[in-house]
C-alpha cells in the first residue's frame, strides 16, 4: 500500500470511527433518552445553588476517575512504552469514544492501545487485561459483599442457606485474589495451549508484574471504585435526601456489581442500567423515577461527555506507524 493510499485509509477509518460515535449518541441520547429530562424535572425542584455544586462536584469527580484510570494506564503501559500523563490521558478518553459503540467495551482496548507503538499494540491489549482484571477483583469484592448484606437485610433466606451463599462467596474471592497476584499462572496455562504457545511473546507481558506492581496496579482500581460509587451517592442524595447513607452506598455498591456482571453496549447500556436500578432500589425507595433519572445523569456524566471528548483524540490516531 502506498503512502497516499495509507493516509486516504488512516482518515476514512477515523471519519466511521467518528461517525458510529455520534451517530449513537445522537439516536440515543438526543433522540430517545426520556430519563435525562426526567431528571431536568426533578432538579427544577431544588435549589439551583445545591444541583450547580453538586454536578459540579460530580464532573470534577469524573475527570478523576479517568485521570485515575489514566495513571493505571502510564503504569501498566511502562514495560512497552515510555508514555506521559497526558499521552495516557488522550488514549483513555479515545477509548471511551471506541467503547460506546462496540458490545461489552472491547473497543475500549483498541481505542486506547493504537498510542502505543505500532509493535506493541497487541502486547498492550493484554497489559490492559491486567488493568481490567484489577477493576473487576475490586468490583467482585466489594459487591460480593454488599451483596451478603442485602442479602441478610431485604431477602428470606433460611440460615443454613445464607451460610452456604457466604461460604461459596468469600472462597470465590480468595481464589480470585490469589489467582490475581498470581496472574503469571495464566501465561503458563496459555503456553500449554500449542496453537497459543506461538504468540508468547504477546501476553507474557501479563506475567511480568511482580507483586508489588500488581498491588499498586489494584490500589488504582480501588480509587477509581470509591470515585465513581461517591458520584452515585452524591446525585441519588441530591433527588432524595432522605435515603439514609450507609443504605444508600450498599445499594448503589450492588448495582455496580450487578451492572459490570451484565453484557453491554454503553449507548443501548442505559435502558438495562434503568431497568436494573429500578428494581433493585425499590428495597429502600419507591421513588423509582428519581433513581432512573440519577443513573442516567451518572451515565451522561462518566460515559457519554468523555466519549465526546474523547472524538478529539481519535483525529491523532496513527494506524500505520511503524515505530517500535
Amino acid at each position: 500500500m502506498t503512502a497516499a493510499a495509507k493516509k486516504l485509509f488512516s482518515y476514512l477509518l477515523k471519519a466511521t470511527i467518528l461517525v458510529l460515535a455520534f451517530g449513537f449518541i445522537y439516536h440515543q441520547f438526543l433522540n430517545k433518552n426520556e430519563n435525562l429530562r426526567q431528571f431536568k424535572l426533578l432538579i427544577k425542584q431544588i435549589s439551583s445553588n445545591q444541583v450547580v455544586f453538586t454536578l459540579t462536584v460530580v464532573v470534577l469527580l469524573m475527570m478523576l476517575n479517568w485521570l485515575l484510570e489514566s495513571l493505571k494506564w502510564q503504569y501498566l503501559s511502562r514495560r512497552l512504552a515510555r508514555i506521559t500523563v497526558w499521552e495516557a490521558v488522550e488514549a483513555v478518553f479515545c477509548g471511551l469514544t471506541w467503547a460506546i459503540f462496540t458490545p461489552n467495551r472491547v473497543g475500549e482496548y483498541g481505542g486506547r492501545v493504537m498510542f502505543l507503538p505500532n509493535r506493541k499494540r497487541i502486547h498492550g491489549v493484554f497489559a490492559m487485561a491486567v488493568g481490567s482484571f484489577a477493576q473487576n477483583v475490586i468490583t467482585n469484592i466489594t459487591g460480593l459483599l454488599a451483596s451478603l448484606w442485602f442479602i441478610y437485610y431485604f431477602l428470606e433466606l433460611n440460615t443454613w442457606a445464607f451460610i452456604g451463599i457466604t461460604v461459596l462467596s468469600l472462597a470465590f474471592l480468595g481464589i480470585l485474589l490469589v489467582f490475581y497476584f498470581n496472574i503469571k499462572w495464566l501465561v503458563t496455562v496459555l503456553n500449554r495451549i500449542r496453537f497459543l504457545k506461538k504468540y508468547h511473546r504477546f501476553f507474557d507481558i501479563m506475567g511480568r508484574y511482580n507483586f508489588n506492581e500488581l498491588l499498586l496496579v489494584i490500589g488504582y482500581s480501588l480509587a477509581r471504585f470509591f470515585v465513581f460509587t461517591f458520584q452515585y451517592y452524591l446525585v441519588i442524595h441530591l433527588l432524595l435526601p432522605n435515603i439514609p447513607f450507609f443504605e444508600m452506598i450498599m445499594t448503589v455498591i450492588v448495582f455496580i456489581f450487578i451492572q459490570s456482571a451484565l453484557p453491554s453496549l454503553d449507548l443501548l447500556d442505559i435502558g438495562v442500567r434503568s431497568f436494573t436500578a429500578a428494581h433493585l432500589f425499590l428495597y429502600i425507595t419507591n421513588q423509582q423515577i428519581a433513581i432512573i433519572a440519577a443513573v442516567s445523569a451518572i451515565w451522561l456524566i462518566n460515559l457519554i461527555i468523555p466519549a465526546i471528548l474523547g472524538s478529539v483524540f481519535v483525529l491523532k490516531l496513527k494506524f500505520f506507524d511503524r515505530t517500535a
